[in-house]
């Protein structure tokens, strides 16, 4: 789910004409000061994070002049909940309030089918009222084809005891509030507290509205950077790695920055798993062994050589971590080979300097642990292979050995050789490019990049390899990005060939 800030979630229940409280998001005590004194009477103010719990932090106050604003408002920005440093506050009139009631839409995954809740007593925990005061909530299954019909609210409103004028203003709430949930296709859409006020006006006082993963796409218009959920504003690396999955649909590439800002001997770990479950039972043996985990990282689903790589990067792009290790679910049905690949050439790139141990288990698995081993043992920093049968303690406890005895040695930097080809020969893949220095490959013997190529894309012409397909059919996917043709080049050939796969904000 990707999580909308209440000033956002209110700026849509506003386009269907449903009434929030005056007010403007404010960056600094200043703009709360002129805020509140073009609203001239007493104000709210509402840290903007992803909690509902605000209150519990301070992170509500009331001010009754523009000056009290300023004042209370100056300790609210810069302030830390639950991993948000506050940016934003919302100022908003101060409502007088009557009476408290509750709505939410929700998806029930069980029913396959959105659920309205509604309930005429207010508060935080609508489970809980449910339980204390059954007759105080209802709740309607609604067919996505014919929607909320009028009357439906209304008998909804009417079971838990309203009657009169104020069922007919909450029945065109719930009704509007459908209409909000099905345009932006969310998961959750909370109104709570629905106030009446004094005046016998009915304001949504607060919201909570998330989107669906899988419709972000499709709403531009919400600015929203990552389709996930998340307990904190997503990092720079949280944002590379998402627009690399989301341009990418080859398998999944799943990644989080779990810490950040720690220092180099703090025992962090780069985690690199293979599906939920063997990942997860994976973590916790890094964790027994003392270490830390600075990211969770996921590719699965078969995915191509170059997405293994473009994770590595990113993961290993993490400043001060101290090993990388991968491990997975053990049998993977995809083919290892193309992850072991993918991290050789990210290895290889950043000249690696710390310990690795992957556990690459499923379809060609002795190749896989071959490639892997073979083309990093000139590496600054060992790196080891392992296979199904080596459990995930095993391999923790082989990291811990390797980094116990690496942490001390001295790391020489090598400066990373340019390709510059004489004559290139290059060519677009789905996600990079393919190019082949034909001066140098005249002199190769071997022509180790046709018999490594997998799809056979390949063919020679005047002892130079060149496509055997079309351009266009090579940038839509034909060439596998499978990484074979580089990396055989690079140790059985001359060295002349290079794939260019960019990493849009990455720098090395």
């Amino acid at each position: 789910m990707a999580r909308l800030y209440e000033y956002q979630g209110k700026e849509l229940l506003q386009k269907f004409k449903i009434p929030v409280p005056n007010g403007e998001l404010a960056a600094t005590p200043e703009d709360v000061y002129r805020i509140a004194s073009e609203l001239n009477k007493p104000v709210v103010l509402k840290i903007q994070v992803w909690s509902t719990k605000r209150a519990q932090y301070d992170g509500i106050q009331f001010a009754d002049t523009p000056e009290e604003a300023r004042e209370k408002s100056s300790s609210l920005f810069g302030k830390m909940v639950h991993n948000f440093k506050v940016e934003n506050v919302l100022v908003e009139e101060k409502i007088e309030i009557k009476s408290e009631f509750y709505t939410g839409l929700i998806i029930d995954d069980s029913m396959k089918q959105p659920v309205l809740l509604f309930s005429s007593k207010g508060g935080s925990g609508i489970e809980e009222i449910a339980k204390e005061c059954p007759d105080k909530v209802t709740k309607r299954y609604i067919d996505v084809l014919t929607g909320l019909k009028d009357y439906q609210a209304r008998e909804m409103v009417r079971k838990t005891g309203i009657s009169g004028k104020l069922q007919l203003q909450l029945g065109n709430i719930l009704v509007k509030l459908f209409d909000v949930a099905k345009k932006y296709e969310t998961r959750a859409a909370e109104i709570n507290p629905l106030v009446l006020t004094s005046e016998g006006k009915i304001i949504a006082a607060d919201c909570r509205i998330t989107i669906e993963d899988y419709a972000v796409f499709r709403h531009p218009e919400l600015g929203i950077e990552i389709a996930r959920e998340f307990d904190r504003p997503p990092s720079e690396l949280d944002k590379i790695a998402y627009n690399v999955e989301k341009n990418d649909y080859r398998g999944t590439f799943y990644f989080i920055q779990m810490e950040q800002g720690f220092k180099k001997g703090e025992g962090y770990v780069g985690f690199h798993g293979a599906g939920g479950g063997g990942s997860m039972m994976s973590m916790d043996a890094v964790i027994k062994q003392g270490f830390k985990i600075a990211n969770f990282t996921d590719t699965s689903g078969n995915p191509p050589a170059s997405k293994v790589y473009r994770a590595a990067k990113i993961i290993l792009s993490q400043k001060n971590i101290d090993a990388y290790f991968g491990s997975g679910s053990g049998v993977a049905s995809q083919e290892q080979f193309h992850s072991a690949r993918g991290l050789v050439k990210a290895f290889r790139e950043q000249n690696l300097s710390i310990p690795a141990v992957i556990r690459l288990g499923g379809n060609q698995e002795d190749l896989a642990v071959d490639i892997l081993q073979e083309y990093t043992k000139d590496l600054p920093a060992p790196v080891e292979g392992y296979k199904k049968d080596d459990s995930a303690d095993f391999c923790a406890e082989r990291l811990r050995i390797l980094v116990d005895k690496h942490q001390n040695a001295a790391v020489q930097k090598k400066k990373q050789e340019l390709f510059l080809p004489k004559e290139p020969y290059t060519f677009a893949t789905l996600t990079g490019t393919v190019t082949f220095d034909h001066a140098a490959c005249l002199c190769c013997k071997t022509k180790a990049c046709i018999s490594a190529c997998g799809p056979q894309i390949l063919n020679l012409e005047d002892e130079k390899p060149v496509l055997a397909i079309s351009r266009e059919e090579a940038a839509k996917g034909k060439c596998t990005e499978c990484l074979a043709c580089e990396l055989e080049c690079e140790f059985h050939g001359k060295k002349a060939t290079f794939i260019s796969l960019p990493i849009p904000g990455l720098t090395d």
